[in-house]
This record gives structure tokens, sequence and C-alpha cells, in this order.
């Protein structure tokens, strides 16, 4: 999937969505280096965010999560994202409150995943849970883990839908151009659908997309009641 917003003047990247743009690089750089792709490697044990009743927890992931990426297509299609969707919120609100923005939207999809990783591991404390039970939960809270800037990206994007409603975009494949508004509801529904239908194989953490996205609306609806703007 591919996005154009044909007809937007705002194109050249802003200095924090270039910062940002080389950190996460930088991190995809020595993800490689290290071999940090894997669960169970010092990486990804240090780094990624894990439910915090596992062992390898940190309270430093919350924020580190958000730089660290799972594959190339991964980070490829998150740091378009940003460029696209940052550099024009940047330019809006200036780079403080956009960089505050973006971090506590990502802290948002971060506490999402918690809350998620609750419910999947609420009998990890079960008191007649046999030794071998114990060391599955134990093994399996170690390898549940989440790597992406997809959390923050989700709270641009609905920035960026809820500012700029009746901006169209093409959405490759599809031919006809789609206003930014039923883009960001396809993308919510579309997550919030595959969260519950917890498909085998799919290793895409929606709850933490969702989670990114209200934290975002919240706060850009809190934000534009007392500095109302005009919508595009």
């Amino acid at each position: 999937m591919a996005f154009s917003d044909y007809g937007n003047s705002f194109q050249k990247a802003t200095p924090v969505v270039i910062n940002l743009l080389i950190a996460n690089v930088a991190v995809f750089i020595a993800q490689y280096i290290g071999n940090g792709f894997t669960a169970g490697t010092f990486i990804i044990d240090t780094f990624a965010l894990h439910y915090y009743k596992s062992e390898v927890y940190q309270p430093w992931q919350l924020i580190t999560h958000m730089f660290m990426h799972g594959s190339f297509l991964h980070i490829l299609l998150n740091m378009y994202g940003l460029y696209m969707f940052g550099s024009i919120i940047e330019r809006l609100w200036g780079p403080k409150k956009f960089l505050f923005f973006y971090f506590v939207s990502g802290l948002g999809a971060a506490l999402a995943q918690m809350a998620f990783y609750a419910y999947a591991f609420k009998d990890a404390g079960a008191a007649n849970l046999s030794p071998y039970e114990i060391e599955l939960y134990r093994d399996a809270m170690i390898k549940a883990t989440v790597v992406g800037a997809s959390g923050a990206i989700m709270g641009l994007l609905v920035a960026y839908g809820y500012l700029f409603p009746n901006t169209e975009m093409m959405i490759m494949p599809i031919p006809i151009p789609i206003k930014a508004k039923w883009l960001v509801i396809g993308i919510i529904a579309l997550d919030l659908f595959s969260g519950f239908a917890n498909r085998a194989g799919d290793n895409t953490a929606h709850f933490a997309h969702l989670g990114g996205a209200l934290t975002g609306f919240l706060l850009v609806l809190y934000w534009n009641k007392t500095n109302k703007k005009t919508f595009y």
C-alpha cells in the first residue's frame, strides 16, 4: 500500500521529522549489524517492548521500541508515513508540539499493547500451574515483543485526517482518490477487525496501532477545543 497526497503544497521534510528519520535508520542499521531482529537476542530483549511482567522488561522499552523495526519493509512504510504526514503536521504545530504529540501517541500505543498482553497472559499467575506450564508462560512473555514507530505514525495519521479531512489521497493500487477522513476510518476499522480476529501468522500489533490512533485523536481533539482550526 502506498499513499500519495497530490493536493498539498507541503513537500519537504521538517527538522524534527528529519532527525526522527535519521534515528530510526541508524537503529535499524544497528539491529542489522547486531542481529537484532529475533526474540531472545540481546538487542530485542533489551530494547523491544515486553510485557511488564516479563523478566526482560525494562521501563525504557516504552520509548526505545519506537525506534526499532522488524524488517526493511516495516521501516520503509513507517518512515514514509512519518515523512508524508509528519512534515505537514510539524509545519502546522511547530517542532516542540509535534514531538510531544509523536511520543505521547507512541506511549499510548505501548500502553494499549500492555493491556492486550495483560489479557493474553491473564492465567500466567494461576496457583495451579505446573512447572512446565510456568516455563511455557515465561518463554511466551520473553518472545512477545513489539517494535516499530507504527503507533506514533497512527497518531499522526489520525491527526492528519482530523485536520485535513477532505484532502484527497491516492492509495495504490486503488485507482481513485479517497478523502483523508475515509482513509483513516478504513485503516482503523481494518486494525480493529484484525486485532479481534487474531489470525494465525499475523504478527502485527493491531492493538498498539489502535492505542496510538486513539491517543492521537484525543490529544488533537483536546487541542482543537482550545485552539479552533479551520478544516481543509
